[in-house]
Formats: structure tokens, sequence, C-alpha cells
């Protein structure tokens, strides 16, 4: 079996899936197995259905999703039970699992980001990239 966590490069398999994220793993490798391409079936399938439709359905549902994040974290503010923002970080998530899928990516790509910012403040961050930005647009290139 492959594992969607680990980075995924253009035209290859994904290798070894690290300790500690077998939840992940397993979820990744059922949206996998969902794409047209792996003969998901959008008649049966959640996942299938989205991917049949294509970007514009599952993005949509990312940016559902995201506002009720939102609104649960102001619930959690105002006393309710903050489960329900684990329960709507976890549909953000999932939905966020299958724009990675259909652009050949993984949640190991993710990490990696992450871990690559590790040690670096928010703010030394931005600032990088906006420098980034400068030295792309003066060379006429695309922006970071």
């Amino acid at each position: 079996m492959t594992n969607p966590l680990a980075p995924a490069a253009a035209g290859t398999s994904f290798a070894a899936a690290p300790a500690g994220s077998d939840a992940l793993a397993r979820l990744a490798a059922v949206i996998e197995s969902r794409k047209p391409a792996h003969g998901g079936d959008a008649e049966k399938s959640y996942v299938a259905r989205l991917l049949h439709k294509g970007p514009d359905a599952f993005l949509k549902k990312i940016g559902e999703e995201a506002t009720e994040v939102v609104m649960a974290a102001k619930d959690v503010d105002h006393g309710a039970d903050p489960s329900k923002l684990v329960y709507e970080i976890a549909d953000l998530w999932f939905h966020s699992m299958i724009a990675l899928a259909h652009y050949g990516l993984a949640p190991a790509d993710v990490v990696a980001e992450l871990e690559r910012r590790e040690g670096t403040s928010g703010i030394e961050e931005k600032a990088l990239r906006k420098s980034a930005r400068r030295a792309a647009d003066a060379q006429g290139g695309p922006s970071p």
C-alpha cells in the first residue's frame, strides 16, 4: 500500500508512513482510492463525487468549513462545548486533504512546511516572504 502522508513528487509513489500518523495515513489512502483515476464511484462516495465535480466543489466546501470553524470558535468563547470546535476543524482538515490529493500533494507536504517554519517567528517568516516577493517582482518572475 502506498503512503499518502509521504511528500508527493510528481509521477512518484508515496514513501513509508512516519510513526504516529496512522489515522491520517488511512484517511489519505481512502481519499486517494476515491479519485476517479483509481475507480472512485461518484454515485457511491462523497469524496469521489467532490473530486468528480472538480476543484470548485471541494474548494467551496473548504470555504464553508473554514467559516464553520470560526463560528464554532466564537461559540466556545461564549461557553459552548469545545468538542464542537474539534468537530469542525476535523471537517476542515478532511476537505483540505481532498484538495491535497487532487493536487498531487499529501499531508506530509504540509507537515514539512510547518517543520520548515519551526523556530522562525511568524513576524520574521512574513518578512522573509515579503522580501522574496519583492525580489521576484523586481526580476519580473512569479511571486513565491
